[in-house]
């Protein structure tokens, strides 16, 4: 399989695939490198890892895979600083949420490692960040998206999809365009909402007193305004176009179930609820 696995980006994502192949793989060497130094500590002595690498070039010096879990708006310069670092034979891959924009940067940067470059998509996450929230398990049972372009070697693709399997994961492959218009609306929007809601209620004078009687349906709604804002400050900006056009799309919902709440509307009302929750209570039977 692979010896030598680099980790650029020591938090939940890349951490909890590290964890997960040196379990599958006792023998694999991981070396892992964070702009924090302090998480690169962290993550070695969490077990995420052998050693962090003190220099971008000493982190990929032989490596087989190398996997960028970093921000997707860090990528452009990233990619630039690896394409004369890395060895003929290395794969790259990344973890970012968008993958139009990234395919794009890594075409303009990597030069003869494009081939070798993966881009992916695990559609698994936390609120936690950083090296302490990774976990082995992160991925069993779920998802990860693979959107080569037509350029990828497809060595290169079937390693990366076979350690993502090691890790319990189920792999399918989308064209980046069709990756981006997806997530836009069953991820990327579903974050916008939650902020929005988050920081709106926050921002009154009497949000205190909402916040102390909020519940399970406010809890269950707004978890993931907990995220990380810069990572999603860069997906919405990456992918503006296709969020651009599911808010355009939500915001049409909205105005259709505020003109049946000011109409007293009941009818219209409750099939829009029963579609909805129809729709729901079908997707997680599929997916419980």
């Amino acid at each position: 399989m692979i010896q030598r696995l680099t980790l650029i980006g020591a938090g939940l994502i890349g951490g909890s695939f590290a964890l997960a192949l040196r379990a599958a793989f006792p023998g694999l060497q991981v070396t892992l490198f964070d702009h924090n130094a302090e998480h690169a500590a962290q993550a070695v002595a969490q077990g995420l890892g052998q050693r962090a690498a003190t220099s971008l070039a000493d982190a990929v010096l032989h490596a087989d895979l190398v996997m960028l879990a970093v921000p997707v708006g860090a990528l452009p310069a990233l990619f630039a600083d690896l394409a004369p670092l890395l060895d003929a034979h290395t794969v790259l891959t990344d973890v970012g949420s968008t993958k139009a924009d990234v395919l794009a940067a890594a075409a303009a940067a990597l030069g003869a490692a494009l081939p070798r470059f993966v881009p992916g998509h695990p559609i698994s996450g936390a609120e936690r960040s950083g090296p302490g929230a990774a976990q082995a398990g992160l991925y069993r049972g779920r998802r990860v998206v693979l959107c080569p372009s037509d350029v990828t070697d497809p060595s290169a693709i079937a390693l990366v999809q076979s350690l993502w399997e090691r890790t319990g994961a189920e792999v399918h492959v989308l064209t980046a365009a069709q990756h981006d218009a997806v997530f836009a609306a069953v991820s990327h929007l579903p974050h916008l909402l939650s902020f929005a809601l988050v920081d709106a209620l926050a921002a009154r004078d009497n949000g205190a007193l909402l916040f102390s009687y909020a519940a399970g349906g406010f809890r269950d709604f707004t978890r993931i305004a907990a995220s990380h804002p810069a990572m999603w400050r860069d997906i919405a900006l990456a992918n503006r176009d296709a969020l651009l056009a599911e808010l355009d799309a939500y915001q049409a919902a909205l105005a259709r179930l505020r003109a049946q709440v000011a109409e007293g509307n009941a009818v219209e009302l409750e099939a829009t609820f029963q579609r909805a929750r129809a729709a729901r209570v079908r997707w997680g039977q599929e997916h419980s």
